[in-house]
């Protein structure tokens, strides 16, 4: 009767689960969390509630009635607050009987402090005057706490069971008291003119009329408060989904772009045609550098030059489009064309030359050997969109993508850290960005780069 968590999907037959069963499994996850995240800093918040109100309502009760019987009552609230810590060590998503079992302890304590006598008070009155005190709206404060922690069902159920304990022990008293005939016929001499009033005053009276109007609109509150729990679980959902959908978008595109994917409502199934920038970096003799390696000295060495050139592209609000093995291929222009494309590729270029350079000199220092990579870099027209059947991926293809990736392959044989096509310059010195960002390259007129018909013209950098 706690937080309602979904569960995983079922795994067909033979083992094998199909895309959309795993994609429902990983939404299931990011929603699990997100009600765990919710559930952890309710019941923190509802422990707390519990520990700060039971303590202000137990000096109420010495100031206001300044007799020893009343540590009884204190009693009862100190044993609400230890029940308190032991709900908020117990407290998981999903069902938890030891939980539940908790809660249905809180409301029979506070039924029993409520209804049967005190021990401490030796004045002997009659059973039923414990219900003419109207302790029956501290129930509310469990009432409340439980809005911040637990579902809408277990809200309803402490409605329920609260309704459903409370006229119980009105029965049991009945059952079970001894009526104070001299104090009734006291208080029917007294309002022998008010009718009324000998019924409101009546000392033997459980007067059940009151006791069924109070769990009735307990029971109305807390129908009415489940359903703004419900409510808000399926925002939580909502929320969770969308959270997740976000996180994927940021292993992909950097922060700024993400942000305006999630504000608009095109989608990237949309099939078009744009010029953007294609970036490709690759490291320079990676297959006998790595057969000098051990496994795990490889995969940390491809970790640690992933990460800092997807930095630079993310810096430079690009966009992540696969890694390639020991390289990667950014985009910039993707999926929202920018205003200076081709200047933000370029920069993110030479900024990956620098943080190499810097991490080179980290690796010397350790006795590692130095990493070398290739860049290459052009502008063109692009196809955009996903592909695929039940999971996609968005794609950005065309001629443009081979002949970044063949500049690339070039900086071999050009002795370049960096080989970017004249389109880009020229695009580059059309945005503005000519002077510092074309700083050190060499001109190479009509090369021939392999899978196009016409030469290129290209311009390097070349190594340091």
């Amino acid at each position: 009767m706690t937080d309602d968590a979904k569960t995983g999907p079922d795994t067909p037959p033979g083992g094998r689960t199909d895309p959309v069963s795993q994609d429902v499994g990983l939404e299931t996850k990011y929603i699990r969390e997100a009600l765990e995240e919710h559930k952890r800093h309710g019941v923190e918040m509802a422990v707390l509630a519990r520990w700060i109100v039971m303590p202000i309502v137990a000096v109420f009760l010495v100031i206001a009635y300044p007799h020893y019987s009343q540590f009884y009552y204190v009693g009862l609230l100190g044993l609400l607050c230890i029940n308190g810590f032991f709900i908020r060590r117990l407290a998981r998503v999903g069902r938890s009987r030891a939980e539940v079992a908790l809660i249905m302890l809180d409301l029979v304590l506070m039924t029993i402090g409520m209804v049967c006598p005190n021990p401490l008070d030796t004045e002997g009155l009659p059973l039923p005057i414990n219900y003419h005190y109207g302790n029956f709206l501290y129930f509310f404060i469990i009432l409340a706490a439980g809005t911040l922690a637990y579902s809408w069902r277990t809200v309803l159920g402490i409605g329920l069971w609260t309704s459903t304990i409370w006229l119980g022990g009105a029965a049991l008293a009945w059952l079970f008291m001894t009526p104070d005939e001299e104090l009734g016929a006291h208080v029917q001499s007294t309002f022998a003119a008010w009718p009324h009033l000998q019924i409101l005053f009546d000392p033997n009276d459980i007067d059940f009329r009151s006791r069924i109007q109070e769990a009735m609109v307990f029971l109305m509150v807390a129908a009415i408060l489940a359903q703004s729990t419900r409510r808000f679980y399926l925002m939580l959902d909502r929320n969770a989904g969308l959270a997740r959908e976000r996180a994927n978008l940021s292993r992909y595109f950097s922060p700024n772009v993400v942000e305006q994917l999630s504000q608009n409502d095109e989608p990237l199934k949309q099939v078009r045609m744009e010029n953007v920038a294609v970036l490709f970096i690759d490291i320079v003799g990676f297959t006998k550098l790595a057969a000098t390696m051990r496994p795990v000295e490889v995969i940390e060495l491809l970790r640690g030059f992933h990460g800092r050139m997807e930095q630079e592209v993310f810096r430079h609000g690009g966009t992540l489009d696969k890694y390639l093995g020991d390289g990667l291929m950014a985009t910039f222009g993707t999926p929202v064309p920018g205003e200076a494309d081709a200047s933000r590729a370029l920069a993110c270029a030479r900024a990956m030359c620098e943080v190499l350079a810097q991490w080179n000199a980290e690796r010397v220092t350790r006795g590692e050997p130095e990493i070398t990579a290739g860049i290459g870099i052009h502008f063109g027209e692009t196809v955009q969109g996903d592909i695929g059947a039940n999971r996609l991926e968005y794609a950005v293809i065309g001629t443009a993508v081979n002949v970044a990736s063949r500049l690339e392959a070039m900086t071999r044989s050009l002795s370049a850290q960096i080989a970017m096509s004249d389109a880009l310059c020229n695009q580059v010195q059309q945005e503005g960005g000519a002077d510092d960002l074309l700083q050190g390259f060499t001109f190479h007129p009509d090369q021939t780069i392999r899978g196009l018909a016409q030469p290129l013209s290209i311009w390097s950098l070349e190594r340091p």
